[in-house]
């Protein structure tokens, strides 16, 4: 593109509405195009598998383990003859469904204790802040251990783990935006005009903090699944039959010389989307970066 095309895009950016110029400015980044199209490709797929796949997960087939991938059995069968890809689209739902909602959890805690510890006394803070050090001092996988070999196997108790382990991070993060926009103009003036300290809260600092929250969240999508699928594979996930990614591959490196193409499917499918999670994320991180909003009015300040 030439210097003048440049100009004259730019140009006539400057008329479109904010809303607009953000999304346009998304929807020219192909690497975000792509991790989205990716994302809801593998969650319509996940929705959809009781139609797409033509076997049960969990039904057994003795007489036809560690098939070849087949018109029958698109990815062949495991060693117990149970259909492959029929448990990679019902793993999907579960593991993607454990992902989203242990980020959900984090987000919450941490952008819940981040603000309090923003903007409460210094004795609330230095407490957060400390509890939060000791945890993110320890190691996570050894402290996921721990936590989760206190509470046992299960769904919950999986997600309350790295939910427990994570909050950390995001509090930190949120604490330092949250010092930063509490100095600003239009929360002094809401402290000015005796507003209370939660509608400051909901109605001047966090509508400022959504869109990096939404980023940091979406980036860390693929550590979330990768840890949910970490342990699993180490036996803290759900009971078998029941599929899941990370049970997968702790199934199927014990059949690693008989059927290798086991560990593959599984293998494939959680670094297919993390690297979207990524690529999703890096868009958003780009589309909402603060330099995009220069000279521009806050929310708050326009509202």
């Amino acid at each position: 593109m030439s210097t003048s095309d440049a100009a004259l895009r730019q140009a006539g950016d400057a008329f479109v509405p904010q809303g607009q110029r953000i999304l346009r400015r998304f929807l020219r980044d192909r690497s975000a195009m792509i991790g989205v199209i990716i994302v809801l490709l593998v969650v319509l797929a996940a929705l959809l598998a009781p139609w797409l796949a033509r076997h049960d997960p969990t039904l057994t087939d003795f007489r036809n383990p560690f098939a070849s991938p087949s018109r029958s059995h698109l990815f062949g069968t495991d060693n117990l003859g149970r259909d492959e890809f029929s448990r990679i689209l019902h793993g999907a739902r579960l593991s993607l469904g454990m992902a989203v909602t242990a980020s959900l959890g984090i987000t919450l805690v941490g952008v819940a204790l981040g603000l309090v510890a923003g903007l409460y006394g210094r004795m609330v803070a230095t407490t957060i802040m400390r509890v939060a050090d000791v945890f993110l001092a320890l190691p996570t996988l050894i402290l996921a251990l721990v936590v989760v070999g206190l509470l046992g196997q299960g769904l919950r108790n999986l997600i309350t783990t790295i939910v427990m382990v994570q909050w950390p991070s995001y509090a930190r993060i949120v604490r330092g935006m949250t010092l930063q926009v509490r100095e600003r103009g239009f929360v002094e003036a809401a402290r000015g005009l005796g507003a209370s300290r939660p509608r400051i809260v909901l109605r001047h600092v966090l509508p400022n903090l959504v869109g990096p929250i939404v980023v940091l969240s979406t980036l860390d999508m693929g550590r979330v699944l990768l840890a949910v699928s970490g342990l699993s594979f180490l036996g803290f996930g759900i009971s078998p039959p029941t599929p899941e990614w990370g049970a997968m591959l702790s199934d199927a490196k014990t059949f690693l010389d008989q059927a290798p193409q086991l560990l593959v499917w599984p293998g494939l499918a959680i670094t297919v989307m993390v690297l979207a999670f990524n690529l999703t994320g890096d868009g958003l991180r780009d589309m909402l970066d603060p330099r995009t909003f220069e000279g521009m009015p806050s929310w708050a300040e326009r509202h």
